[in-house]
């Protein structure tokens, strides 16, 4: 068993962010559009380190150079910060993942998505799960009356705990898809068949596809708190919503 809290995280910051942009009017790549004055990526960090890594691997693309710099300037956190490019960001997502791969030098490693805001009370239950060797691990949400923008979401099917089959237009679900994951290189590898096999591209759910296919993919469940993906002007209000929401409970105790 994996025991320990992850060392490292991952954060996928390489998209265009191309829906974000044309609906609210920003021309700031999404992992620094500010949310309630922050920017978003910082949130992300946070979560990074309270999930008790060290370290972080920052993978951009789109706007690289003014990301990093961006970053570098603002951020004041504990952790240890590493940014690389992925020449192919406007590939699908699975690609980023592999270009951090030769920064994972301990496992397992928490993979985060720098466009999803997520509870931080999450990343407590995080740095204690026992993640077996060669699984991966997704956090799920089961609440569907209660996600933003379903019809968007990548759907999952569990069973138990584990995940039988995931997708954005997969007929029957019963969760939903945070963007939290935690995971070994059996991962990475699932990655690199998937981008083999498939003409040099994949996505990170072509990876877990691979895994489930070998019952080595396990859910989370959320449970309490709240996630949401930032992906248009009407999701970041919502995020900005719930964010506010959480300080006045965390406050109220």
């Amino acid at each position: 068993m994996h025991a320990s809290a992850p060392h490292t995280a991952v954060i996928l910051a390489a998209g265009m962010g191309s829906r974000l942009r044309a609906t609210n009017g920003t021309s700031l790549p999404k992992p620094l559009v500010p949310l309630l004055g922050r920017p978003l990526i910082l949130y992300v960090l946070d979560n990074a380190a309270r999930a008790g890594c060290q370290e972080a691997v920052v993978v951009l693309g789109y706007e690289a150079e003014r990301i990093e710099q961006a970053v570098r300037a603002l951020y004041r956190g504990p952790l240890r910060l590493h940014f690389v490019r992925n020449p192919e960001y406007a590939l699908q997502n699975g690609i980023s993942v592999l270009v951090a791969a030769p920064y994972v030098h301990r496992e397992p490693f928490l993979l985060l998505m720098a466009d999803h805001l997520v509870d931080p009370r999450l990343m407590d239950r995080i740095r204690n799960v026992s993640l077996p060797p060669g699984n991966a691990l997704l956090v799920v949400d089961f609440r569907l009356e209660t996600i933003f923008d379903l019809q968007d979401a990548t759907k999952v099917l569990v069973e138990g705990n584990r995940i039988r089959a995931i997708g954005k237009e997969l007929g029957t679900y019963n969760a939903v898809d945070t963007g939290v994951f935690l995971a070994d290189r059996a991962l990475l590898e699932a990655l690199e068949e998937a981008r083999s096999l498939q003409g040099g591209d994949a996505s990170l759910s072509d990876g877990v596809r691979r895994l489930i296919a070998r019952d080595r993919m396990l859910a989370l469940d959320m449970e309490e708190g709240f996630w949401q993906d930032v992906d248009t002007a009407a999701m970041h209000r919502e995020a900005e919503m719930r964010w506010k929401r959480l300080e006045a409970q965390l406050s109220a105790t």
